[in-house]
């Protein structure tokens, strides 16, 4: 990255850096949010994948699951 000097753009690079975590810690949690979005599609299928709160978990689920994708590892 190179520093401009103008506030606007150290603001958009500090913006789009988003979220690092250790490597470790960031196994971590992506392996976690996977198995719990599976799980939780899992249920609303169960649940009835045609019914509102079986689409609900569902799409919890798929939410859930790929949260780390935002996240960036150091």
């Amino acid at each position: 990255m190179t520093h401009t000097g103008s506030p606007d753009a150290d603001a958009d690079a500090n913006a789009n850096a988003g979220v690092a975590l250790p490597a470790r810690t960031y196994r971590r949690l992506d392996r976690a949010s996977k198995l719990i979005g599976v799980a939780l599609v899992a249920v609303g299928l169960e649940t009835g994948g045609d019914t509102l709160a079986g689409i609900a978990l569902g799409l919890l689920g798929a939410a859930i699951a790929l949260t780390t994708v935002v996240l960036q590892r150091q």
